[in-house]
């Protein structure tokens, strides 16, 4: 090969090497990794196992063919030392985007602020993250113009550069719940204490056991740098209230994939309760017509008093 590249191409027999070197490591990788991947295909039966390993077998390959490509030409740049840190001064310029999306999956790799299977948002966008990249993150969308936390459909790729200019939420790490609150608007004539009842047997069956939310609490302090703690840990009702009536809202934790189930359980239980109860209806926005002069009504022509300042 080496031969063969120096007489068709017209450079020097060390050029010539080294463009060989080069090709053979890029080769030996490409097989190694797919010998690699096969492998693994046939030794772990989860998907996303699988996914995760390749992905850990490509950023091997990477950083060997950089690394092995580095040693090989490294050498024959010695005296074009001045001209390349221009040249590379030039491109920090040119490429900072570049630059810091990598920072940014370096920081991705390193730091761990989510990672494939997290549902997160950026920057306005919110999704599960299905795929990490060098240069950028992708996410499959949910919420947009869907009516709650399911997805779109659509995929979203997000460049790493963006974790240094927004800030990151994370619905999934350490603690795997969140808290979630539906508002009820009653009558202020319903009997809102029964309606707080009401409301209060219609979480109870949708409520995660304070066990299990302590256990899962102590898992997220003890395996990550956030001190996670919630002195309350049940479901309550707050009363309030509106224009239009007294309003009651139901809070409780919910696991983060699972706020729109838990809400349509929540609100056929609590209908059902509501059209069983003569003393409790929901309030809607309504108007309210007050007479004041009752000639007014009996004498259409004639119309109200009125007091002149003085």
């Amino acid at each position: 090969m080496r031969n063969w590249i120096e007489s068709t191409l017209g450079i020097s027999a060390d050029v010539a090497y080294r463009i060989s070197a080069t090709v053979a490591v890029l080769l030996v990788l490409i097989v190694a990794r797919w010998v690699a991947a096969r492998w693994m295909s046939k030794r772990l039966s989860e998907p996303d196992m699988v996914f995760r390993a390749r992905k850990g077998a490509t950023y091997v390959t990477t950083i060997l063919f950089v690394v092995s490509a580095a040693w090989i030409w490294l050498p024959f740049f010695n005296d074009l030392g001045t001209f390349l840190g221009l040249l590379s001064a030039g491109l920090a310029i040119a490429l900072a985007d570049v630059f810091l999306d990598l920072a940014g999956w370096l920081f991705i790799m390193f730091r761990r602020p989510f990672k494939v299977g997290d549902r997160i948002e950026i920057d306005g966008t919110a999704g599960d993250v299905i795929d990490i990249r060098a240069f950028r993150f992708t996410i499959l969308e949910i919420r947009n113009w869907v009516d709650a936390d399911q997805s779109t459909g659509r995929v979203v790729h997000v460049p790493n550069g963006s974790l240094f200019k927004h800030p990151t939420a994370n619905f999934t790490e350490g603690f795997f719940h969140i808290w979630h609150e539906i508002p009820i608007l009653v009558t202020f004539e319903s009997d809102w204490r029964r309606a707080e009842a009401l409301i209060r047997d219609a979480i109870g069956p949708l409520t995660i056991s304070e066990e299990e939310l302590r256990r899962h609490q102590r898992i997220a302090s003890s395996t990550r740098d956030y001190l996670i703690s919630f002195k309350e840990l049940g479901p309550a009702v707050y009363v309030s209230t509106r224009e239009s009536g007294v309003l009651l809202t139901a809070r409780l934790l919910v696991e983060a994939r699972g706020r729109r189930g838990v809400e349509d359980a929540f609100w056929r239980s609590l209908l059902d309760a509501f059209a069983d109860e003569p003393t409790v209806e929901l309030a809607y926005p309504t108007g309210r017509t007050i007479i004041t002069d009752p000639l007014t009504v009996d004498h259409p022509h004639r119309g109200p008093e009125t007091t002149e300042a003085r």
